[in-house]
């Protein structure tokens, strides 16, 4: 296991099922968890900065953070209002932007962020256009934080996670998982562990010369040919 005693680490959305995990992994690595809930209030784009400041207060220091709180709603688009589409952008896009800013007056050299993306940026779904755009763009403000924080000495990366497992999932949706485990090598949905370990790898000292990136964490589905 990696160890993380004495880091502290600000997780967003920790009320659902790929947060709570994630929150999970860091403290069995030893890190204290400053968990944050709360994914569809707007209040991450708005209250950032208090968020940031109380986790960093709760515990005198903030060594990363992992914008995980995200919403991925099921609507096509010749029917999208636009206020549907900000809807989702904000809590997507602007939600992590505004943390990121807030997180870096506190973050020290060798400072990690970390942006819970998803494989529709780059591999979209039916119904998903307002969501695979806000991860998109996700990755990309990403990179574009990675090379203005560098200089600083913070890293800013992503995890882009395949179909998770939840409660309930299997019964939902069969005819999907059923297509997911024939077209993943590896045959199997992911967990929120195997989230958590790609984001407590990325905060630790094991990628420090990783910045930039997106971590692909959906048991090899994107590498099946499509055509």
């Amino acid at each position: 296991m990696i160890d993380l005693s004495g880091k502290v680490v600000l997780v967003t959305g920790t009320d659902g099922t790929i947060g709570a995990g994630i929150a999970a992994r860091f403290e069995r690595a030893g890190a204290l968890v400053v968990r944050h809930g709360g994914t569809t209030d707007g209040d991450l784009r708005t209250q950032a900065q208090r968020v940031v400041d109380e986790a960093a207060a709760k515990h005198g220091r903030l060594d990363a953070v992992v914008n995980n709180a995200g919403v991925q709603p099921v609507e096509p688009l010749p029917g999208m209002t636009t206020e549907r589409w900000r809807s989702v952008v904000d809590t997507n896009l602007t939600g992590p932007f505004a943390v990121t800013q807030a997180a870096v007056r506190h973050l020290p050299q060798g400072g990690s962020i970390t942006h819970i993306a998803s494989i529709e940026g780059r591999h979209p779904a039916e119904g998903h256009a307002h969501y695979a755009a806000s991860k998109a763009a996700l990755i990309m403000h990403a990179r574009a934080a990675a090379l203005e924080y560098g200089p600083r000495g913070i890293r800013v990366n992503t995890v882009s996670p395949g179909l998770i497992a939840r409660p309930g999932i299997e019964e939902q949706w069969p005819e999907g998982v059923a297509r997911w485990r024939d077209a993943a090598p590896l045959s199997r949905l992911g967990t929120p562990e195997d989230v958590g370990d790609a984001c407590v790898f990325l905060a630790s000292g094991l990628a420090r010369w990783i910045t930039g990136h997106d971590l692909v964490v959906d048991g090899g589905v994107t590498a099946r040919p499509t055509w």
